[in-house]
């Protein structure tokens, strides 16, 4: 796995509460390109329970929903918008886990419209919950002027 390169890291005004590094109240999601996957390793903390010690939905679909961006920029060089996301909850994922893991990949793509599936694994690799989400691609010359967006690279 090769982790992937944040284009905005250090942008003014840069916030994002699923990958900005320095958004107090965010989640600081990090992504590797496994083959035709994204994947996150993301470390469950107590302030994002919802019921004792169980990780909130709420935190759960916004784990999926930027890993599935995060395909979008990488494997397809732009940027998007979610257009619809369905989400499905098979088991509870503790806040006390070790880590969790996400990988997401492109399922189907018709255009600018672009199929893109998740999963996120508890730390004994039990799938947990899973979601598709329906994304709206920009073309890339209006990822460059509204989203500052150049490009997205993976470390060497």
């Amino acid at each position: 796995m090769k982790k992937i390169i944040n284009p905005w890291k250090g942008m003014p005004g840069y916030n994002c509460f699923g990958c900005a590094p320095n958004n107090e109240a965010g989640v600081k999601m990090e992504f590797y390109e496994d083959g035709d996957e994204v994947v996150s390793i993301w470390k469950p903390r107590p302030e994002y329970q919802g019921w004792i010690d169980t990780l909130h939905g709420g935190i759960q679909a916004v784990l999926l929903d930027e890993i599935c961006a995060w395909v979008i920029l990488r494997k397809l060089q732009t940027t998007g918008v979610t257009s619809k996301m369905e989400t499905r909850y098979r088991k509870s994922v503790m806040t006390t886990e070790t880590q969790v893991t996400l990988r997401a990949s492109i399922r189907e793509q018709k255009r600018n419209i672009v199929i893109v599936e998740a999963r996120l694994y508890n730390q004994n690799g039990e799938l947990c919950t899973e979601a598709v989400c329906t994304y709206f691609t920009f073309p890339h010359e209006k990822a460059v002027q509204e989203m500052h967006f150049e490009g997205c690279e993976v470390e060497d």
